[in-house]
């Protein structure tokens, strides 16, 4: 998979979700442990997409898809790569199709990767 073909997304820290949410650092990495986020180490730091937050707050439909894809056996580093990379199942990035209320659909494709 090539880096070109992924969603595009800036990458936020630990520090930036505090700011973000406006929420206390130990709620944010509850988020994270809790499965509303899902993060990996990106160019050494622990980073999250920026697009998995919408308004600030974690987007809703991303944590059932999150526990979806880890009952699959994705870690975070694979859950992120296949939230953020086209599918031709669904013809966009899932997380676009997240974004756009398509949850259903996504978990749907994601439940057939087990």
């Amino acid at each position: 998979m090539s880096e070109t073909t992924r969603y595009e997304t800036d990458w936020l820290t630990i520090p930036d979700l505090v700011e973000l949410l406006d929420e206390p650092l130990g709620r944010v990495r509850r988020l994270i442990d809790e499965h509303y986020l899902v993060g990996s180490r990106r160019e050494g730091v622990f980073k999250v997409p920026a697009v998995f937050v919408m308004d600030g707050r974690p987007l809703s439909s991303l944590r059932g898809t999150i526990i979806v894809l880890h009952d699959a056996g994705f870690d975070p580093d694979e859950t992120i790569d296949w939230l953020l990379t086209p599918e031709d199942t669904i013809g966009v990035a899932p997380i676009e199709a997240l974004r756009a209320g398509r949850k259903s659909e996504v978990r749907r494709v994601a439940a057939t990767l087990a």
